[in-house]
């Protein structure tokens, strides 16, 4: 088998394993759940269609640090890790889809609003909204129960006190911490100084997505197989600004995208407040008045194709849009020079090198 044969076939096999394994533990959960209610049966759905989907870059991510740091390509553990991230994952989405207000996921309706429209559906009584966001928090917290769940079935490696326990506790607090931190900017940022509007959505992409996208998954598959200190901090030299690049490469689709590609209405984020790097940029860079004029529109859910055809130009104009472009490229730059000094072989590294590409590379 050539190389590139066996990495495609390792990763093929790698991702059906964890479909398998999510299929098979969510099955356990259905049947357990039904015991309590037949009416709970559609949060048990709206989990298993949110993980049905996906890139799994994150579950990618734990397999190759694994294999890089020596475990074996069929491993039950490393399958567990991955469905146990796989659920984490969907509990971040269905959660940052209430707190961004944001109807559509993948091209379909987010979680609150599956529930907001079996409410419509049913004809039931009170505000159809809030007990689509009610549901949608429980939908999630309940994932981040399985996620726990699932990585303790690991065993002895994920214990107490080991390290893969230590990066699995520290990745789901940081992203708790970094989500709070995106909500405060959209409400505090029109106040604060202007000049430090890029330092703080650094700061917010750096806690709420590079390090629990890409640092922590690559880490926890390291820990899983016994990685050395140097080796983990080697992986976090690649994978940290290569999560940075991933997320501003997000925050550029979320105003520039193709709708069709990316399964969001166009100007989305505008919509919804986000006050991305980009935003700063625009913020600092642009002049007073088309600053301002940014500063109103941010966060109006009825902004129109108009207005944002206008922010669009505002940031190409001023130089956020390059400035932005400019910080991925040289992000990607540290990802990849880190890339080539880790000390893996031939196999793992280009499957590393594969991901890296598709991550600050893609449409969607």
């Amino acid at each position: 088998m050539t190389p590139v044969s066996q990495l495609h076939t390792e990763q093929v096999e790698f991702i059906s394993g964890v479909a398998g394994k999510l299929n098979e533990f969510l099955a356990v959960q259905q049947d357990m759940m039904a015991t309590i209610s037949p009416d709970v049966a559609p949060l048990m759905g709206s989990i298993s269609n949110l993980v049905t989907g996906g890139k799994r870059l994150r579950a990618l991510m734990c397999y190759w640090g694994w294999r890089g740091a020596g475990g074996p390509a069929a491993d039950a553990d490393i399958l567990t890790a991955g469905c146990a991230l796989e659920l984490f994952q969907a509990a971040a989405l269905i959660h940052d889809d209430i707190i961004d207000r944001s109807d559509t996921r993948r091209g379909g309706p987010s979680v609150h609003r599956r529930f907001s429209q079996l409410h419509e559906a049913n004809g039931w009584a009170l505000d159809n909204e809030r007990f689509g966001h009610a549901a949608a928090i429980l939908t999630g917290d309940l994932c981040l129960s399985f996620s726990e769940e699932s990585f303790t079935e690991i065993g002895p490696r994920a214990a107490a006190g080991s390290e893969a326990r230590r990066i699995f506790n520290l990745m789901r607090a940081e992203v708790m911490a970094g989500q709070y931190l995106d909500i405060l900017e959209e409400v505090a940022g029109p106040v604060r100084d202007r000049a430090g509007s890029v330092e703080r959505a650094t700061s917010i992409i750096r806690y709420k997505s590079a390090k629990y996208s890409t640092e922590h998954p690559l880490a926890l598959g390291g820990a899983l197989a016994g990685a050395s200190e140097d080796l983990l901090k080697a992986y976090s030299a690649f994978s940290l600004p290569l999560g940075e690049a991933f997320q501003l490469r997000d925050d550029v689709l979320g105003v520039f995208g193709d709708p069709e590609t990316t399964g969001k209405p166009a100007g989305d984020d505008l919509r919804e407040g986000k006050r991305t790097v980009l935003v700063g940029f625009a913020i600092n860079l642009a002049p007073t008045d088309q600053a301002t004029y940014l500063d109103e529109m941010l966060g109006k859910p009825n902004l129109g194709e108009d207005e944002v055809s206008t922010i669009r130009n505002i940031m190409v104009d001023c130089g956020a849009l390059d400035a932005t472009e400019a910080l991925i490229d040289d992000l990607s730059d540290k990802a990849f020079a880190a890339l080539e000094q880790l000390p893996l072989e031939e196999l793992p590294l280009t499957a590393l090198r594969q991901l890296a590409e598709a991550a600050v590379s893609r449409a969607a």
